[in-house]
This record gives C-alpha cells, structure tokens and sequence, in this order.
C-alpha cells in the first residue's frame, strides 16, 4: 500500500473513532437527561425549573464532570411522591441528595446499580418498607443517612458488606428487633435513636455516644447493663436470683419504716393543729392526672401538687410564727384586684413548666380567672431590694410582653403572678409534637414570632443600657391564641444567686457571660440570634447531632451555608411554602450577624427590629403583588374566554 493511502485510510479510521466516541459521551449524557426527567415527571417539585431544551450539566441541583452526571443535590425542593425506576441510568453518579422533601414509598431497587455511589443523603422524608438488600451492592458507599424516615424490619447484617462505609444515620424510623454486630473499621458517625430496639449493644459500638441508642429498649455500653444470665440460656443465675430476692427483702423494710414514719408526723401535726388552731390556708386543691402535665419545655422529674402544696404550707407556717400577720399579694399599677393570697392557694393547679428561675404553674381560681404562678427559687436578694427590682419590672408594659399582675415576698417564699398564655411556649410548638397530627408552623407565623420577640426585648432595652433580659429562649417565648409572641421571664436573672461557671448547654448563653446575673444587651442579642436559628432550622440548641461533637447551632449553621446548599440548614415544614426562600435566607443572615463572637460585632435589638419589620414588611408586599398578578391573569383569561376578544 502507498505511503498515501495508508494516510487516507488512518485520518478515515481516527474520523470514525472519534464520531463514535463523541456519539457515546452525546448517546450517555442523553441516557442522564431522560432519567432526569422521568425524575421531575415523578415528583415534582416547585423548584425543578429546568429548561429541557438546555443540557441538564446547567440545570439547578445536577453536577457534571466530562459531560456525565456525578452529582444530583435536590435537597428541600419540595419534592412529593414515590421516586421512578430511572435513577439507575445515571451510572456515573457518586452523590445523590434528596434529604428534607415528602418522597415517600420504597426506594427504588435500580439505585442498587449505582456502582460509583459515595454518599446517599434521603433523610427527612416518608420512605417506607424494610431497608432494602440492593443497597449492599454498593461497595463504595461512604455516607448512607436514612434518618427521619418511616423504614421498618430490622438492621440487616450485610451492611457488614459495605467496608468504606463511615457514616450510617438510621434515627427517627420504625426499626425492631437487635442491633447487629456491624465490624465496619471506617465508621465514625452511628446513630439509631428513636426507633424501637432492643437487646444489647454489639461491643464495637460500645465506644458510640448514648445519644446514638436513646429512645430505644437497649442495654449495655454505653447504657445501662443488661439483667445477668448464666451462659446464656436465658435463665436467671443464682447471683441475679439472690440479688433480686435480696432487694425485695430490703425494699419491704424501707416501706414499713416510710410509713411509721409518715404516722408519727401525722400524729404531731395533729397535735400541733389542736394546740394552735391556725388556720387551713395551705390548701391546694390539685387533680393527680393535672400535676404531672407539662408543654413540653420544662422537667417533669416531679409531682406537680408537692411544690404548690409546699409553697402554701411554707407560708402559712410564715405566718404562724410571725404572730399571724398576713403578707397579702402586692399587685402593679393599676391590675384589678379581684383575687387575694387565700384565692391563690386554694386554686387548682397543674405544672406548666420547671424553668431556670423556678416552676411555674397554671392556676385556676375559683371565680374561673386563670393565672399563672411562677414559684421562684435561689433568690438571694434583700427584702428591699427585690421590692425594688420587681417593681421596676412590674412597670413594664408592652404589648409583646406578658403583662405581670402581682408578687408575693416573704423569708421562705417568693411569687410571682402573671397573665396566662393559652397556646404555651414556642418551644413546645416548635418541638412537640412532630407526628402527622402536627400543623405545620409556616413563614408567616414564624417570621411574625420572630418579630413579635425582637419588638418585646427592643422595648426592654430602650428603658436604659443597664436593662437586660438575661434569659432569651424558646420556652420564655409565649403565645396567644392568634401566636403572637409575647416575651416572659424578664428582669428575673439579677435576683438569682451568682453562677461563676454559667450552665452553657442549653446553647442561648453568650460566650463572654460569665455570670448569669450580669448578661449585657448584646448578650441578650447572642441569645436573639440563636432563637432565630432555632425559628428557621427547627432544631433545638440542644440537638443532639450538635452537642454530640461539641457544636453549637451557630456553628452548625455556619459550615452547611459554607459548605453545602443554604436550602439544607431550613426546617422541612418551611420548605414546603413557595416564594419564600429568599426571605428565609434575609433573616438567617440576621441571625448569624446577631450570633458574632465578639459583643461589638452584634447589632442592638433596636437595628433588629426595624431589620425584621422591614422583611416582613417587603415580603408582604411582594406576596400581595404576586397574587395581584395572578388576579390579572385570571381575569384576562375569564375576559378572552367570554367575549373571543383580546383582553384590553
């Protein structure tokens, strides 16, 4: 052959080879785009405004690399229903997020097929059924959070299959039965709370946090022993058999001694009632199912009647021994005094909550006036100086207040009477019930709290720059029945006794407070900060996927805007509402310029204020343009369909 026409026959060769490569990478990246839009057909989604005509590498949420699809981050978008049998076409995928949307049904068993598959993120969603075996075909999986889901069955032993794995989040689901003995050499981050567990923890995860096996029926490390066997048969042995025999033996003895113990006091007090003939004014009359009701953001480690009922015994014995002369309630300003001290005690009560600065209680008086009691503790202030810091608090007034009523001082015995707020706490309602009888809270009334809160404090500091909170939380942020905020327990840290090491784990404390009776305003606005956290990412301070490495909320938030999608720090219930992701993430900005580690970084509670008024301000403006669009529309449609004219 020719020197020629071997030249003409290689340039014709290369010419079919690289039409053929280019048809494969064009046939591949074709194969991507028709298995993502079998995805949007399926569920959805508000936010998966992609243009078909364009190729998918520029569509929102799809990465590429060498024009093949390797990641698809679709984190709260919105997205509803069961996932299509499509996924398995992205062969080249190695991240998929769909955490924090409402998919539900089983996952789809082409995901199996995902051979570069590194991270699976499908958290915060509906998914149902046993935890499916194809998963264990992805030998390179890294990250697998199934969190938050409703997954049933139990854990199956071939996650031992999947050796890179090194993070596995399966909380908040219906899995039974045990925990298998997973020897996985890479896993760091284990948890599987909440579910319904039991038996013993494997001793390769003995090492994890207890917060990782909470809310289950589990024993062993890191939590409590299981009961002793004898070479596990599943008998009782002798040393478990003498114990509990023993116990028992002991138990009885401790009973017989409470009671003739309880006799003799009720014997002398008789006496005492007979010699002195003082009066029944420590009365309390408290139904047993009312005395351990708690909304859910306080301690109910205790019976509701004992303290209410030791307040009015420890007042009248007061009273006994100062000559008999009675201490009456002392009400602010122009309060109606249809109630006195006598009304008080003799009202039902039930417990609404054990606080920072005491127990507060929910106290309904025998003419149906309804008030709330909060019984202080650790008051270490002078007579004459508690006067004077109440009365001052009791001046107070504002509309984002709650409204204090009255106080009670002597020796034994602090109280403090304020209105009752029907709907509880923000904390409850953001934390308590979770289930599907729960009422989503949306951007309007969490934006409304949150402007409500600032309004309330705002008008605390404006009485001078010595006037501080001290103690800004979800649970001091009270509600009417419209939910509207109204801020409670202020002016209450300067009567408390000094704490050098200040309790930080309920995450709120600024980091240069040292002493809780002396917070600074720009302490209060940390505090704000953090509130506003909690408002826009539903989690608590205390969360524990937070606490567990030493994280706090700030810092969390932080290094997800940092790191990933600003969408995946929002709660789920938020983002389910359209057209407000932009003013979700106005005031998340406020809350991490509130939450700065220097004081002289922070705004003051007044700049916030008017910063929140004027967000709601512009998004209801921009909601009410939005539907007055959406009228015109409207109407020219009705106009064109009725006359077979344009619309003028």
């Amino acid at each position: 052959m020719k020197p020629q026409r071997k030249k003409l026959v290689f340039i014709f060769l290369l010419a079919i080879s690289l039409l053929d490569s280019w048809s494969t990478v064009y046939s591949d990246l074709a194969s991507d785009k028709i298995a993502l839009e079998a995805l949007r057909k399926a569920v959805g989604g508000r936010s998966l405004l992609w243009n078909i005509s364009n190729s998918p590498c520029s569509w929102v949420g799809v990465f590429c690399e060498r024009d093949r699809v390797v990641e698809l981050r679709l984190p709260g978008m919105g997205l509803s229903g069961k996932l299509p049998v499509a996924l398995g076409n992205l062969t080249q995928l190695h991240t998929l997020s769909l955490r924090f949307n409402a998919l539900s049904g089983p996952i789809p068993a082409d995901i199996g097929s995902l051979a570069s598959l590194r991270n699976l993120y499908l958290q915060g969603n509906f998914f149902s059924g046993e935890i499916p075996e194809f998963l264990f075909n992805l030998q390179n999986l890294v990250r697998l959070d199934l969190a938050h889901n409703n997954f049933s069955g139990e854990i199956p032993t071939s996650f031992n299959k999947l050796k890179r794995l090194g993070t596995l989040y399966m909380e908040e689901n219906q899995l039974n039965g045990s925990i298998p003995d997973l020897n996985l050499p890479s896993l760091d981050q284990f948890n599987v709370s909440f579910n319904k567990l039991t038996g013993p923890i494997p001793q390769r995860l003995s090492g994890k946090p207890t917060t990782a096996f909470e809310g289950n029926s589990l024993c062993e490390k890191p939590l409590i022993p299981c009961n002793g066997t004898s070479n596990g048969n599943g008998k009782l042995s002798g040393g478990a058999i003498a114990g509990i025999v023993i116990g028992c033996v002991i138990g009885f003895l401790l009973i017989l001694m409470i009671l003739i113990i309880l006799c003799q006091k009720k014997r002398t007090k008789q006496g005492v009632a007979k010699d002195t003939q003082e009066p029944k004014r420590g009365e309390v009359e408290i139904p047993r199912e009312k005395a351990v009701a708690d909304r859910g953001n306080a301690s109910t480690g205790f019976a509701g009647a004992a303290p209410v009922a030791a307040a009015a015994a420890a007042i009248a014995k007061s009273e006994a021994k100062s000559g008999g002369g009675t201490k009456s309630l002392v009400f602010f300003g122009n309060t109606p005094r249809v109630f006195d001290l006598e009304d008080l005690l003799r009202a039902s009560a039930e417990v609404l909550g054990k606080g920072t600065f005491g127990t507060t209680y929910k106290a309904t008086l025998e003419m149906g006036v309804v008030v709330a009691v909060k019984r202080l503790k650790d008051v270490t202030v002078t007579e004459k100086e508690f006067r004077e810091k109440i009365e001052s608090v009791g001046k107070i007034n504002h509309e984002n207040l709650v409204p204090s009523r009255a106080y009670y001082y002597n020796k034994d015995e602090k109280l403090l009477v304020y209105d009752y707020m029907p709907m509880g706490s923000l904390s409850a309602l953001l934390h308590g019930n979770r289930g599907a009888g729960r009422t989503p809270l949306n951007w309007d009334t969490r934006s409304g709290i949150a402007l409500g809160a600032a309004r309330g404090i705002a008008h605390l500091h404006s009485h001078g720059p010595a006037i501080s909170h001290g103690n800004i939380k979800s649970s001091n942020i009270l509600l009417t029945t419209s939910f509207e905020a109204r801020v409670s327990d202020f002016g209450l840290a300067h009567l408390a006794g000094p704490t050098p090491t200040p309790n930080r784990i309920d995450g709120y404390r600024a980091p240069e407070v040292t002493d809780a009776r002396k917070v600074s305003q720009k302490a209060d606005v940390y505090s704000f900060g953090i509130l506003l956290l909690e408002l826009l990412t539903g989690k608590a301070p205390t969360h524990s996927h937070l606490n567990d490495e030493g994280v706090d909320l700030p810092r969390w938030v932080q290094s997800v805007v940092r790191d990933e999608w600003t969408s995946e720090v929002f709660d789920l219930e938020l983002l389910r509402y359209q057209n407000v992701e932009e003013d979700m993430v106005q005031l998340l900005q406020l809350a991490i310029n509130c939450t700065a580690q220097y004081p002289d970084n922070r705004p003051s509670m007044a700049e916030m204020r008017d910063q929140i008024e004027e967000l709601c301000r512009s998004s209801s403006q921009e909601r009410d343009t939005h539907l007055d669009i959406e009228d015109d529309k409207a109407s020219q449609q009705t106009y064109s369909v009725d006359s077979g004219a344009p619309p003028p």
